[in-house]
C-alpha cells in the first residue's frame, strides 16, 4: 500500500496478519519495522513480507536500508537479495 508506506499481510478471510513499514527517499527504501500479530506468528507472514519488500525495491531499482532487526535478520539468510542492500561496517543487534 504505497500510500501507506507499508506492506500488509492477510490471511483468507482478510484479516490483518502482518505489516512491515517503510520509508522512501529518492532511489532508497528504508525498511522500518515488521510486525505480524501473535495469531499469525510462526506462519511465515514476515517471511512473505520481507520477501514481497524485497522484490518491490528490486523490481524499483531501490537501494534497500533494512532498518527492521527482523529484515536485517532475514536478509542474512538470504544472500540473494545482498546487491540491493546499503551494509554499513558496523553492525547494531
Amino acid at each position: 500500500m504505497p500510500e501507506k508506506e507499508r506492506f500488509e499481510a492477510h490471511d483468507d478471510e482478510g484479516a490483518l496478519a502482518g505489516v512491515l513499514t517503510y520509508q522512501v527517499t529518492g532511489g532508497i527504501v528504508a525498511y522500518t519495522h515488521t510486525k505480524v500479530d501473535p495469531g499469525f506468528e510462526e506462519q511465515g507472514v514476515g517471511s512473505a513480507l520481507a520477501k514481497a519488500a524485497m522484490e518491490d525495491a528490486r523490481a524499483k531499482n531501490r537501494t534497500v536500508v533494512p532498518i527492521c532487526p527482523f529484515l536485517s535478520g532475514w536478509l542474512d539468510k538470504h544472500p540473494e537479495y545482498e546487491k540491493l542492500v546499503a551494509r554499513s561496517t558496523r553492525r547494531v543487534k
